[in-house]
């Protein structure tokens, strides 16, 4: 499970990948340091052409990354890439990017998080952030099961994360 409690502001993951756990999804994603200030500035996903471009850019860092014997890097990089699928998708199915409506009654943040309480928005597809989703998710599929990442992953599991 992702450790949210860490003092990411002054951890440098880079030196200290003992601090590093997976956790699910995109856990951590804008928080692990240098990884994020690294990655994030290529991240886009506005159109289809510009999501290619990121999208090779950021699986090129992730390959480098690789190369390095760097997993923290490349799981931050196959953490990116999801998130350009996941949040296209969002945008493709909401033109706000955001699928639940605000409820301005509620000032109790656990009441906000919980799903049953809040109303979705209706979808309103739109097929240019569809076609960017399927331009990360397919890169996002090919870095989650590159033979070399999944070497990497089951180390730092077995050094860092196993108990």
């Amino acid at each position: 499970m992702f450790d949210y409690s860490l003092d990411f502001e002054n951890i440098n993951f880079r030196q200290s990948p003992e601090l590093y756990k997976i956790g699910r999804g995109e856990q951590g994603v804008l928080l692990v340091e240098p990884y994020k200030s690294e990655i994030l500035p290529h991240w886009r996903f506005k159109t289809p052409e510009i999501a290619k471009k990121s999208s090779e850019i950021i699986y090129q860092m992730f390959l480098d990354y690789l190369n390095q014997d760097d997993f923290i890097g490349a799981d931050m990089a196959r953490k990116f890439l999801q998130m350009g699928y996941t949040r296209a998708r969002r945008y493709a199915n909401h033109k706000s990017g955001r699928k639940y409506k605000r409820d301005v009654q509620t000032s109790n943040l656990n009441e906000e998080k919980d799903a049953k309480k809040r109303e979705v928005l209706p979808n309103e597809f739109d097929p240019i952030k569809a076609e960017s989703a399927a331009i990360f998710k397919e890169k996002w599929l090919k870095a989650k099961t590159n033979q070399k990442y999944l070497i990497l992953k089951k180390k730092h599991q077995q050094m860092y994360e196993l108990t």
